[in-house]
């Protein structure tokens, strides 16, 4: 996979690349996003001009952080290490929010290549529970896992962080979640995982931002935290 293919598969952000590359960040979207992405986000601005080389994958509008979508982003981050010369010391850091959070976490669990650090912004960390928490849900779990064998409940266990807590590698993390989120409940999710991950005496950083909903609008301050726990790792 050349650099033009690359870019087929994903949003690249090197243009906004200030210096050499310090890191490769995933950028994980969420549950129907399925837009041609043009431009950074702010966090992403400020990990570019770190040297953190953002990746946002295509893999899916409904992807729940599959089989399929995990294979894919392996490959694509195989490919974006390999097409940009960076050795194994270059640092890879999964991010992303909602269904992006989760992909984000399972990322980190599952990916082949080690990652360093992990921010997750309202993540779903319960699939079971979202699978009831939504209307909109159910059909959108229902399409990732068409054709796997497996029970619904299994799958469920395989593609929720919070089942996978116990096997959730020893890095840093920081999650960030709003108290007044109606679509990804903090109590359902964020909350239950946090004392998951601490439990096992894990670095977990929580950012609990009162008044806030799904993804927003986030406090000058998060988004600042946000920046600063990437780029921590870009030095």
């Amino acid at each position: 996979m050349n650099k033009s293919e690359i870019k087929q598969l994903a949003w690249v952000g090197d243009e906004w690349l200030s210096g050499p590359i310090r890191g490769v960040v995933m950028s994980f979207l969420g549950l129907g996003y399925a837009a041609m992405k043009e431009e950074p986000s702010t966090e992403e601005l400020g990990w570019a001009r770190a040297g953190g080389l953002v990746v946002v994958p295509y893999y899916g509008p409904w992807c729940w952080m599959n089989r399929n979508a995990r294979a894919f982003v392996d490959s694509l981050v195989d490919a974006v290490y390999k097409e940009y010369h960076l050795s194994d010391d270059v640092p890879l850091i999964s991010t992303g929010g909602s269904m992006g959070g989760l992909s984000s976490l399972l990322f980190a669990r599952y990916s082949r290549r080690p990652v360093a650090a992990c921010l997750a912004l309202c993540p779903v960390c319960d699939l079971k529970a979202s699978f009831n928490e939504r209307p909109d849900v159910p059909r959108t779990i229902l399409y990732a896992f068409r054709g796997y064998e497996e029970s619904l409940d299994a799958l469920f266990t395989e593609h929720s962080p919070l089942e996978q807590a116990p096997n959730m590698p020893a890095i840093p993390y920081l999650i960030v979640h709003g108290s007044e989120d109606k679509a990804v409940a903090k109590s359902i999710h964020s909350d239950p995982m946090v004392a998951a991950l601490r439990r096992r005496g894990l670095n977990v950083e929580y950012i609990e931002v009162p008044g806030m909903g799904h993804g927003g609008p986030i406090p000058v301050e998060a988004i600042k935290r946000q920046v600063d726990f990437v780029t921590a790792f870009l030095k």
